[in-house]
């Protein structure tokens, strides 16, 4: 939000002491571009969603996630694996006078053949499967939830941007307001200032100040555009087009929550909370992981094969023959027993780190929402005390005016009074858009934007 600078930059345009300013032409406010595209805040959010290259990168590693989980659940199925092979085979010498004698030459069937399958199935692990599927599934859930908050906080962003863009056109409007209406009343002074009633200086003195406000009235018309061009970019727009936001909403209007109702939602809702209780669970699931490394390994097997010659019994023949084996293996790991010791007492340390972050999480989370809440409530009072404020600017501006134009006023007082008017106003507007700000700000932190 640039509402301070605008605020300052008003300020200082409207009451600024260079006594050397000269005239500016209305000619300096520059005609809106004819490429204007109007758009509501939801319409923003759609198209930042669509946009946003964060979002995009999150939704791939969703989809990503949700691969590796179908891949872990297809280790669930055999392993089979099919072979063949032909091979050469020379005679075997037998050396029947030792080494340095001529060995006579055994025959041998020369040309081997061998095709077949086999397979292997995995009948229990330590449970090391389910608990692989188990954390796949977190990740997923991890991925699925920085998606959610890559979306929330683009469209925080984006309702910022909206916000800073219907501000600047608030304020246009009511500068453009102003001048229209000084301009009147400079007219008024000039009529006095023929017939003698008041002084040239106090025809100087508004003249002044309506320079000034045009002035003002430029380097806001530039805010506008500046702020349009950031919000174009986030939604895929071209920069030069113009976005036409729709009229600031009420913030009064706002379904607003007693605290605990945000508290509660939020430790349900809130992206930190979620993150941080699917990290504690991956700590404990790994636990689990490193014991489930000291659990016998039970399995399925099987062997079929068709091969030339037969030399799986004697006599061997030249002939095809087919054998299948199948049968169960069990394995345990005995020295699990010594090394998985330290591994164990370092996942359940790293459990209890993660718990402990879980808690402190849960305070980060309370503080942000408690926050949030306050200092929404904190902008509501802000707008009703801006509210005051303009009645009372402006019932000090025509008593001002009217003792002004009765001789009973001095110029500084009228030009000082109209300030305060359009001061007010701005207040007002600012306190308005930093509420709508303040709004959107703790639905995030909540986790419902």
């Amino acid at each position: 939000m640039r509402q301070g600078r605008l605020l300052l930059s008003a300020a200082l345009a409207l009451t600024g002491g260079a006594l050397r300013a000269q005239h500016h032409p209305t000619s300096l406010t520059q005609s809106p571009p004819t490429d204007t595209l109007r758009l509501t805040l939801p319409e923003v959010w759609q198209r930042a969603d669509e946009h946003s290259r964060v979002v995009t990168i999150k939704k791939q590693a969703v989809a990503v996630g949700q691969e590796e989980v179908r891949d872990a659940i297809t280790e669930r199925l055999p392993e089979i694996g099919v072979m063949g092979s032909a091979e050469k085979a020379t005679n075997i010498p037998i050396y029947t006078n030792g080494l340095l004698s001529a060995p006579e030459q055994h025959e041998v069937i020369h040309t081997l053949y061998r095709v077949g399958a086999d397979f292997y199935l995995n009948i229990y692990n330590g449970n090391k499967l389910n608990l692989k599927i188990e954390q796949e599934r977190i990740r997923l859930r991890l991925a699925g939830v920085e998606q959610a908050q890559a979306v929330s906080d683009i469209r925080y962003l984006a309702a910022s941007r909206y916000l800073e863009l219907q501000q600047a056109a608030i304020f246009r409007g009511l500068l453009r307001e102003d001048i229209r209406n000084q301009e009147k009343q400079l007219l008024e002074i000039e009529a006095l200032h023929r017939n003698g009633v008041v002084l040239k200086s106090d025809l100087l003195r508004v003249r002044l100040e309506l320079s000034r406000r045009k002035l003002a009235l430029v380097t806001i018309e530039n805010d506008l555009r500046l702020a349009s061009q950031k919000l174009n970019q986030l939604i895929g727009e071209p920069d030069e087009r113009t976005i036409q936001p729709a009229p600031l909403a009420d913030p009064a209007s706002n379904e607003l929550h007693a605290y605990p109702a945000y508290l509660a939602e939020a430790l349900e809702h809130s992206f930190l909370n979620q993150l941080s209780e699917q990290q504690t669970e991956l700590s404990r699931l790994n636990v689990r992981q490193v014991q489930a490394n000291v659990r016998p390994k039970v399995g399925m097997y099987g062997d079929f094969y068709y091969a030339n010659p037969q030399i799986f019994l004697y006599p061997y023949n030249p002939y095809w023959y087919s054998l299948g084996i199948a049968g169960i293996r069990a394995s345990f790991p005995i020295s699990a027993l010594y090394h998985n010791v330290h591994k164990e007492k370092a996942a359940r340390l790293e459990l209890a780190k993660e718990e402990e972050m879980h808690h402190d999480t849960q305070d980060r989370v309370r503080q942000q929402v408690n926050e949030g809440y306050l200092r929404y409530q904190e902008a509501l009072v802000r707008i009703g005390v801006a509210e005051v404020n303009v009645a009372q600017a402006r019932e000090n501006g025509r008593i001002v005016k009217n003792t002004y134009f009765h001789q009973t006023a001095l110029i500084t007082d009228l030009l000082d009074a109209d300030v305060q008017v359009l001061q007010t106003q701005f207040e007002l507007a600012a306190a308005r858009i930093q509420a709508q700000n303040k709004y959107y700000r703790l639905q995030n932190v909540v986790g419902t934007l």
